[in-house]
């Protein structure tokens, strides 16, 4: 029921943005051609070809917009965001329409006109969504097409579900009040709202405070009383949603689908899938690629001055785990003495390590050991972004001792990540980089891939913990 609320504010501020498109375009065309701000050599153009590029254009900013995100509920982001992403989405759009009637031939179409549109639509498109959202909160507050609620349950997932219904206003939904098993909380106030009744009262609040829907909050442990509320609830005409308290054990991306008419509830999940797949793979693909190019001197640089100095290989290879539980051997260049392990077995590398050479150490300092991992890339067992990945020698132990540790393989391991760019790389606190590691994988998007990897280039490769 929300989500068609949603999808209807959705089609309105859709509406609007369709209007203040045209209006932009119909204003653009009159400001070069009437307005004389520019002299036109070549004739007036007719206004008839512009209403219809204006048809095609409508769909565009439509599709462009979602692809944006500028359609999705906005729920702890500022006017300010919304308004840059306004200008990044419209950029983009008059961007793609100026190359299609290039490419298309239509010369006839003034870049002027573009011009003019594409700063007029930026400043029409910011001013519809502030009046527009300004206008939804003001018919909510006068009281206008409002629904009344009853939640039950009082504890912690009750008591969330109110505060982000009080802040969601525009949704016009009023909690009337708790409905809890305990009758000796009636009267009590919790989180602002009142505990009005008990389960068997839930018929007579329904009429008494004409009640449009029904919450159901249960605590995990009280699921058993659905029946019984819905028992209460009977036959009476409300629409009755369930929020099921399973959010404690969610851990990735946990989400709500449907098949073939059954819920689906997801606890944990990767975000890559379909279309994400491809377009991270492209990234990784095309950047390892230019890496490896641009940096061929460098690297044949650094193979010299590792078989000049030490006896052994130029690279080396150490088993790690990646993507689902997989083993595969990272390469780097070689910054250890040959046999490095033989008195110490497996361990971490430690500041003024002995093991290391002199070049090796350098090497380390500044990360350059670890541009052989763009063929890691190229081959598909790692990406550019995402955790790092660890040997399997130490992740046994990991694994019993660190929660969740596991689930930063649900995602492909990289070279770069958002532990490694905040500061937690080599021998740092562990607990904090997989808080990072997780929070990379909840969030993932191309544009934080390009934003770690920005941050990598910036101050991510000198750290006072590679070594």
């Amino acid at each position: 029921m929300l989500k068609k609320h949603s999808k209807f504010f959705e089609s309105l501020l859709l509406l609007a943005d369709w209007c203040a498109l045209s209006v932009s375009w119909i204003t653009a065309y009159y400001l070069r051609c009437y307005a004389e701000i520019i002299p036109v050599y070549k004739g007036i153009p007719p206004l008839k070809n512009y209403i219809i590029l204006l048809i095609f254009m409508i769909p565009l900013w439509g599709i462009v917009f979602k692809t944006f995100g500028l359609y999705r509920p906005r729920r702890v982001s500022t006017k300010l965001s919304e308004i840059i992403d306004i200008v990044k989405a419209s950029t983009f759009a008059t961007l793609m329409l100026i190359s299609l009637t290039f490419l298309f031939r239509q010369d006839e179409f003034s870049r002027v006109i573009f011009l003019f549109f594409w700063i007029i639509s930026i400043v029409f498109l910011c001013f519809t969504r502030v009046i527009f959202r300004k206008f939804l909160r003001f018919i909510r507050h006068k009281g206008f097409n409002q629904r009344y609620a009853l939640v039950v349950g009082t504890e912690k997932l009750g008591q969330e579900l109110t505060s982000k219904l009080r802040k969601h206003l525009e949704l016009g939904i009023q909690v009337a009040g708790f409905v809890s098993d305990d009758a000796n909380g009636i009267g009590k106030k919790i989180a602002g709202i009142e505990v009005i009744g008990k389960f068997s009262d839930i018929r007579d609040l329904i009429a008494r405070h004409n009640i449009d829907i029904v919450f159901i909050t249960l605590p995990f442990h009280s699921h058993y009383q659905l029946k019984e509320v819905l028992e209460h609830i009977g036959d009476e005409m409300v629409t009755i949603m369930v929020l099921p308290d399973l959010f404690d054990f969610v851990t990735l991306r946990g989400n709500v689908s449907e098949f073939e008419g059954m819920p689906l509830i997801s606890l944990r999940d990767t975000p890559l899938y379909g279309w994400s797949v491809i377009l991270k793979r492209t990234l990784d693909v095309v950047f390892a690629t230019i890496v490896l190019i641009v940096a061929a001197p460098i690297m044949l640089t650094i193979a010299i001055g590792i078989k000049l100095t030490s006896e052994g290989p130029v690279f080396y290879k150490q088993e790690r785990m990646g993507l689902d539980g997989r083993l595969f051997n990272l390469l780097k260049f070689r910054t250890m003495y040959i046999n490095a392990e033989e008195q110490t077995g497996p361990v971490w590398t430690k500041k003024n390590d002995s093991r290391c050479t002199k070049i090796g150490r350098l090497l380390r300092m500044v990360s350059l050991d670890e541009l052989p991992q763009f063929f890691n890339v190229l081959r598909g067992d790692m990406s550019i972004v995402g955790p790092r990945p660890e040997r399997p020698v130490f992740i046994k132990n990991f694994r019993n001792t660190t929660p969740k540790y596991m689930l930063r393989h649900k995602m492909k391991a990289g070279i770069t990540g958002w532990a490694q760019v905040c500061g937690f790389r080599g021998n740092t606190s562990l607990e904090k980089r997989i808080k990072y590691d997780l929070y990379y994988i909840e969030h993932w998007s191309m544009k934080f891939d390009l934003k770690i990897i920005w941050l990598t280039l910036w101050r991510g490769f000198i750290n006072k913990h590679a070594y």
